[in-house]
Protein backbone atom coordinates (compact mmCIF):
# COMPACT_ATOMS: atom_id res chain seq x y z
CA UNK A 1 0.00 0.00 0.00
CA UNK A 2 1.28 3.41 -0.96
CA UNK A 3 -1.11 5.65 0.93
CA UNK A 4 -3.42 5.45 3.89
CA UNK A 5 -7.08 4.96 2.99
CA UNK A 6 -8.16 8.55 3.71
CA UNK A 7 -5.34 9.85 1.52
CA UNK A 8 -6.24 7.40 -1.26
CA UNK A 9 -9.88 8.47 -1.22
CA UNK A 10 -8.85 12.13 -1.12
CA UNK A 11 -6.75 11.51 -4.25
CA UNK A 12 -9.73 9.78 -5.89
CA UNK A 13 -11.96 12.72 -4.98
CA UNK A 14 -9.48 15.21 -6.44
CA UNK A 15 -9.19 13.15 -9.63
CA UNK A 16 -12.95 12.82 -10.08
CA UNK A 17 -13.41 16.51 -9.24
CA UNK A 18 -10.87 17.44 -11.92
CA UNK A 19 -12.61 15.10 -14.34
CA UNK A 20 -15.95 16.75 -13.51
CA UNK A 21 -14.57 20.19 -14.33
CA UNK A 22 -12.96 18.84 -17.48
CA UNK A 23 -16.14 17.13 -18.64
CA UNK A 24 -18.19 20.27 -18.04
CA UNK A 25 -15.64 22.08 -20.21
CA UNK A 26 -16.03 19.35 -22.87
CA UNK A 27 -19.82 19.75 -22.84
CA UNK A 28 -19.62 23.54 -23.05
CA UNK A 29 -17.11 23.37 -25.91
CA UNK A 30 -19.15 20.79 -27.82
CA UNK A 31 -22.33 22.83 -27.37
CA UNK A 32 -20.46 25.92 -28.62
CA UNK A 33 -19.46 23.92 -31.68
CA UNK A 34 -23.05 22.82 -32.15
CA UNK A 35 -24.24 26.45 -32.04
CA UNK A 36 -21.42 27.53 -34.42
CA UNK A 37 -19.67 29.73 -31.88
CA UNK A 38 -16.44 27.77 -32.50
CA UNK A 39 -15.06 26.23 -35.64
CA UNK A 40 -14.42 22.49 -35.70
CA UNK A 41 -10.62 22.80 -35.90
CA UNK A 42 -10.40 25.00 -32.80
CA UNK A 43 -12.86 22.88 -30.82
CA UNK A 44 -11.26 19.53 -31.62
CA UNK A 45 -7.70 20.71 -31.03
CA UNK A 46 -8.57 22.01 -27.56
CA UNK A 47 -10.52 18.88 -26.63
CA UNK A 48 -7.84 16.49 -27.91
CA UNK A 49 -5.24 18.07 -25.63
CA UNK A 50 -7.22 16.96 -22.57
CA UNK A 51 -8.01 13.38 -23.63
CA UNK A 52 -4.69 11.85 -22.51
CA UNK A 53 -4.59 13.62 -19.09
CA UNK A 54 -8.15 12.44 -18.46
CA UNK A 55 -7.17 8.89 -19.39
CA UNK A 56 -3.97 8.90 -17.31
CA UNK A 57 -5.74 10.29 -14.25
CA UNK A 58 -8.52 7.72 -14.36
CA UNK A 59 -6.12 4.85 -15.01
CA UNK A 60 -3.87 5.93 -12.12
CA UNK A 61 -6.88 6.04 -9.82
CA UNK A 62 -8.02 2.59 -11.00
CA UNK A 63 -4.56 1.08 -10.47
CA UNK A 64 -4.29 2.61 -6.99
CA UNK A 65 -7.68 1.18 -6.05
CA UNK A 66 -6.63 -2.33 -7.07
CA UNK A 67 -3.24 -2.03 -5.33
CA UNK A 68 -4.92 -1.00 -2.09
CA UNK A 69 -7.36 -3.91 -2.28
CA UNK A 70 -10.61 -1.98 -2.73
CA UNK A 71 -12.18 -4.51 -5.08
CA UNK A 72 -15.69 -3.08 -5.21
CA UNK A 73 -14.45 0.42 -6.00
CA UNK A 74 -12.04 -1.03 -8.55
CA UNK A 75 -14.88 -2.89 -10.25
CA UNK A 76 -16.94 0.30 -10.41
CA UNK A 77 -14.04 2.22 -11.98
CA UNK A 78 -12.97 -0.52 -14.38
CA UNK A 79 -15.73 -0.15 -17.04
CA UNK A 80 -15.04 3.56 -17.38
CA UNK A 81 -11.30 2.92 -17.65
CA UNK A 82 -11.91 0.30 -20.32
CA UNK A 83 -14.21 2.65 -22.21
CA UNK A 84 -11.66 5.49 -22.15
CA UNK A 85 -8.93 3.15 -23.42
CA UNK A 86 -11.25 1.73 -26.11
CA UNK A 87 -12.23 5.23 -27.24
CA UNK A 88 -8.56 6.19 -27.54
CA UNK A 89 -7.48 2.96 -29.28
CA UNK A 90 -10.26 3.01 -31.89
CA UNK A 91 -9.00 6.31 -33.36
CA UNK A 92 -7.96 5.56 -36.96
CA UNK A 93 -4.34 6.25 -37.88
CA UNK A 94 -3.93 9.69 -39.37
CA UNK A 95 -6.66 11.30 -37.28
CA UNK A 96 -5.52 14.05 -34.89
CA UNK A 97 -7.21 12.41 -31.92
CA UNK A 98 -10.52 11.25 -30.51
CA UNK A 99 -12.17 14.44 -31.76
CA UNK A 100 -11.63 14.75 -35.51
CA UNK A 101 -12.55 18.14 -37.01
CA UNK A 102 -13.31 16.72 -40.45
CA UNK A 103 -15.74 14.09 -39.19
CA UNK A 104 -17.31 15.72 -36.16
CA UNK A 105 -20.30 17.05 -38.13
CA UNK A 106 -20.70 13.83 -40.15
CA UNK A 107 -22.67 10.75 -39.07
CA UNK A 108 -23.84 12.26 -35.80
CA UNK A 109 -20.37 12.35 -34.26
CA UNK A 110 -21.12 15.57 -32.38
CA UNK A 111 -24.20 14.07 -30.71
CA UNK A 112 -22.26 10.90 -29.91
CA UNK A 113 -19.44 12.83 -28.26
CA UNK A 114 -21.95 14.94 -26.35
CA UNK A 115 -23.79 11.82 -25.13
CA UNK A 116 -20.55 10.12 -24.06
CA UNK A 117 -19.45 13.24 -22.19
CA UNK A 118 -22.79 13.44 -20.36
CA UNK A 119 -22.67 9.76 -19.39
CA UNK A 120 -19.10 10.13 -18.18
CA UNK A 121 -20.11 13.25 -16.26
CA UNK A 122 -22.91 11.34 -14.52
CA UNK A 123 -20.53 8.52 -13.59
CA UNK A 124 -17.96 10.95 -12.17
CA UNK A 125 -20.62 12.76 -10.18
CA UNK A 126 -21.72 9.51 -8.55
CA UNK A 127 -18.10 8.42 -8.06
CA UNK A 128 -17.21 11.73 -6.38
CA UNK A 129 -19.84 11.22 -3.68
CA UNK A 130 -18.94 7.55 -3.37
CA UNK A 131 -15.29 8.44 -2.70
CA UNK A 132 -16.37 11.20 -0.33
CA UNK A 133 -18.41 8.67 1.66
CA UNK A 134 -15.51 6.19 1.69
CA UNK A 135 -13.11 8.89 2.84
CA UNK A 136 -15.38 9.92 5.71
CA UNK A 137 -15.85 6.29 6.76
CA UNK A 138 -12.10 5.62 6.63
CA UNK A 139 -11.38 8.73 8.70
CA UNK A 140 -13.95 7.72 11.31
CA UNK A 141 -12.80 4.11 11.34
CA UNK A 142 -10.64 4.84 14.37
CA UNK A 143 -12.65 6.65 16.97
CA UNK A 144 -11.03 10.08 17.31
CA UNK A 145 -12.83 10.79 20.60
CA UNK A 146 -11.94 8.09 23.08
CA UNK A 147 -14.71 7.25 25.48
CA UNK A 148 -14.24 5.97 29.00
CA UNK A 149 -17.15 4.99 31.17
CA UNK A 150 -19.68 6.91 29.05
CA UNK A 151 -17.69 10.11 29.36
CA UNK A 152 -16.24 11.93 26.40
CA UNK A 153 -12.65 12.96 26.74
CA UNK A 154 -11.73 16.19 25.07
CA UNK A 155 -7.97 16.01 25.51
CA UNK A 156 -6.24 14.65 22.46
Amino acid sequence: MFFSDPLLFAFCMVETGAALFLLVYFIITLSDLECDYLNAQQCCSTLNTYVIPKMVGHLAMTVLLILHGHWVLFLTALPTACWIIYEYIKVPPGNPGVYDPTEIHNRGQLKKHMRHSLIHLGYNLLAFFMYLYCMIISILKDNPIKQRDDEIQTDF
